[in-house]
């Protein structure tokens, strides 16, 4: 299997885990009445590493559609080679590096992690070209 592909497959899990996280913490803030019920009204305001990983997990739904779309199209046109190969790994580290780090509440190091995946994707992006 391809590296890019790989990592897509990688970064799902990865995504599938802080969509979990986030939500175990945000039940565990509001309730879990409110997390099995209908979500009518204005919902109590997450705080502390809750909040964070709420955060944390909707940054990573803005960008992973892209990185899977440039990954697929990649390999699709068999455009793959060294380059697409470290942007798909620099994308995928970056965000497992991007969680905990979210999570403490460290900044720069955040943003630091966040540009290193953006990177990636515009490495792969670039190949496209």
């Amino acid at each position: 299997m391809l590296i890019e592909l790989q990592m897509l497959v990688w970064s799902v899990v990865l995504g599938l885990v802080v969509v979990a996280i986030a939500a175990t913490l945000g039940t565990q803030q509001r309730g879990l009445g409110w997390n099995v019920g209908a979500r009518d009204g204005i919902p109590a305001p997450l705080t502390g590493v809750a909040a964070r990983m709420d955060r944390a997990s909707r940054n990573f739904l803005e960008t992973f559609p892209f990185f899977a779309v440039v990954v697929l199209i990649a390999i699709y046109t068999q455009h793959t080679n060294s380059s697409t190969a470290l942007g798909a790994q620099l994308y995928f580290w970056a965000r497992v590096a991007y969680v905990p780090i979210y999570a403490a509440g460290i900044p720069y190091l955040r943003t630091l992690a966040w540009t290193v995946s953006i990177v990636g994707l515009v490495k792969i992006l670039l190949v496209l070209f």
